[in-house]
């Protein structure tokens, strides 16, 4: 049985999520594949356009046969977390065979070498960056721009999003010594960051638009139903019939939670993940300017700190996540738990050949989680399900519909 690992956050899921998904079965040979996918808030610090227990069911209807939650705190991470954090589930399910990724170079040879040099931060990578740092670059260029200087190659390589996730996944197998086999899927269609749909060269083909386009549209009024050649069948039925009762989520539905929870600091920001003393001191002076999330964000952007990482910083004061319980985490070895949100029925015998391999629990059900986890496990769980309620709570009051507690809620399975 060859079983392959996909890292995703289906954010929604679109066609490109359902080629990768077929690739990676494909290249792999895989009996299975297992999604890993984030909850209710991702990676670049914003909550997911629809709730996690939906994007579960788009990928099991699309290829997945189980999918599993990233805990948040690695969901909302930076890139190195946000892999470390999926990579270290995966490889404690003790099964898994294979990681396939998507990437904009396609090249497994090139980012392996540079993941090596992440990795071993070697002299002449730690002074390249500082001197790069020391321009004032922010960190993304800055460590662009030190690769290149270690190990010369094209430069759009490291600024492209999903090489870069490629890189800190190897990087994380490595650092593991994980035996499971990296893959890489060339990205097709429209650029990562476009933010139009991409136009239709050839009927025959199913449109490959970024998800960031796909969003756009869905939050501009009036579009939802451009979206439609964009995104499986099934996903646009689940998204259409959504669509004003519970979707879609943006940054801004939790403006006025971010706003309480930046005046009821009395003092720094400082113990938030990824909040420097200089962006602690520049939201305590812009405090006053704020107007909804979004709008502060691009306040606080400047030449060293993207709008991304800004907006990382601000959902981890929203959501009260501390260097402290990072560390915490670390210290034992990232994840605790596998939490399921669904699975197909047919893949049942999947569920077995995990139960009998992992480290570490297999989780369907919350009220076991007191006899099954660790104290650091529990303290990971319960935050996690606070954060789900965060999402859900902002859900229901924006939509006016019922709150469904996160110990009440079926996984999916079909």
């Amino acid at each position: 049985m060859k079983i392959t690992g996909v890292i995703a956050e289906y954010n929604p899921f679109h066609n490109g999520h359902k080629y990768h998904i077929e690739q990676a079965r494909m290249l792999s040979g895989a009996d299975y594949v297992i999604a890993i996918i984030s909850g209710d808030f991702t990676q670049r610090g914003t909550p997911a356009v629809i709730d996690k227990y939906t994007r579960t069911r788009m990928a099991l209807l699309n290829g997945a046969d189980l999918v599993l939650e990233l805990p948040a705190v690695y969901a909302a991470g930076s890139a190195e977390f946000f892999s470390m954090g999926a990579v270290t589930l995966l490889d404690k399910l003790g099964a898994v065979d294979f990681l396939c990724f998507g990437s904009e170079c396609g090249n497994l040879k090139t980012l392996s070498r540079l993941s090596a040099i992440l990795l071993e931060e070697p002299e002449e990578y730690r002074a390249a960056l500082r001197l790069e740092q020391k321009k004032g670059l922010s960190f993304p260029k800055a460590r662009s721009l030190a690769l290149q200087h270690c190990c010369p190659f094209d430069a759009d390589i490291t600024s492209s999003p999903n090489n870069i996730l490629g890189m800190e996944y190897i990087k994380a197998l490595l650092k593991r010594n994980s035996p499971i086999i990296p893959l890489t899927i060339q990205r097709r269609g429209n650029d990562y960051h476009d933010v139009s749909l991409k136009a239709s060269d050839q009927p025959e083909s199913p449109l490959l638009s970024s998800a960031t386009a796909i969003r756009g549209s869905i939050t501009s009024d009036g579009n939802f139903a451009e979206i439609k050649n964009h995104v499986p069948d099934s996903v646009f039925r689940l998204l259409e019939k959504a669509y004003g009762k519970g979707f879609p989520v943006t940054s801004n539905d939790f403006s006025p939670l971010l706003h309480y929870k930046l005046l009821s600091e009395t003092g720094g920001f400082e113990r938030y993940q990824d909040v420097t003393p200089a962006l602690s001191d520049k939201i305590k002076k812009q405090i006053y300017s704020y107007k909804d999330f979004e709008q502060f964000c691009a306040l606080l952007k400047s030449k060293d700190m993207t709008y991304s990482r800004i907006s990382r910083c601000l959902t981890h004061i929203l959501l009260q996540m501390t260097t402290s319980g990072l560390e915490e985490y670390r210290r034992h070895d990232f994840v605790f738990y596998a939490r399921i949100l669904g699975f197909k029925r047919e893949s049942a015998g999947l569920l077995g050949v995990l139960k009998a391999n992992a480290s570490i629990p297999l989780l369907s059900k919350l009220a076991d989680a007191a006899s099954l986890l660790s104290a650091p496990g529990i303290a990971m769980l319960e935050e996690d399900i606070r954060i789900s309620h965060i999402y859900r709570s902002t859900v229901c009051g924006k939509f006016h519909i019922p709150f469904v507690n996160e110990y009440v809620q079926p996984i999916v399975i079909l």
